[in-house]
């Protein structure tokens, strides 16, 4: 009988290098991760989830979820860019109850520095809404967000948008049509 010969398996752990995941300067320009590679070039494109509780420490906004993409590295730094953030599903749940009207509203927002930027918005009455006065919210909402944001630069429509300001806006301008419970905005994607 052979014998068959043992081929030898290389360790491509050693090989690998540790980089730190920065957000970039818009978010503080703060330590995310720290992350292996074997080459700087296969981390263009990784993308980083991090709660805002994690980046400011603040407890209260543990539901919000932003996204990083890794866009390019320096030394054994990896610099991102913000591609958009989510709010954790168990805290609409927790927003949604009988007998209340849930307007959802998705806009696309053209910034002044050429940024196509997609929102969702979501709107909770205090009571059940007729079809006819969602359709009304809906299309106010919609004409506010594009007219406040047209004007701004990427970095303040992200700020304003995931801090809370662009929300309570919307809470007080549309909550005169009808009585609203909350505004948020649940959902932000850069196009």
């Amino acid at each position: 009988m052979a014998k068959a010969k043992r081929r030898r398996v290389r360790d491509t752990w050693k090989e690998k290098d540790w980089y730190t995941i920065k957000t970039p300067i818009a978010f503080g320009d703060k330590e995310i991760g720290d992350t292996p590679s074997r080459d700087p070039d296969f981390l263009i494109g990784r993308r980083v989830d991090v709660t805002m509780r994690e980046l400011t420490g603040d407890f209260s906004k543990q539901y919000i979820k932003l996204r990083f993409e890794v866009e390019n590295t320096a030394g054994n730094i990896a610099n991102t860019k913000f591609i958009g953030h989510q709010v954790t599903s168990d805290y609409v749940r927790s927003m949604i109850r009988r007998g209340t009207s849930r307007i959802d509203v998705p806009v696309v927002v053209d910034t002044k520095d050429g940024y196509k930027y997609k929102l969702h918005v979501l709107a909770i009455t205090t009571r059940r809404a007729k079809s006819s006065q969602q359709k009304f919210m809906r299309e106010t909402i919609h004409d506010l967000v594009k007219n406040v944001n047209s004007d701004k630069t990427f970095e303040d429509v992200i700020e304003s948008a995931v801090d809370g300001r662009l929300a309570s806006q919307i809470y007080h301008k549309a909550k005169k049509i009808y009585p609203l419970k909350r505004v948020d905005i649940i959902k932000s994607k850069v196009l």
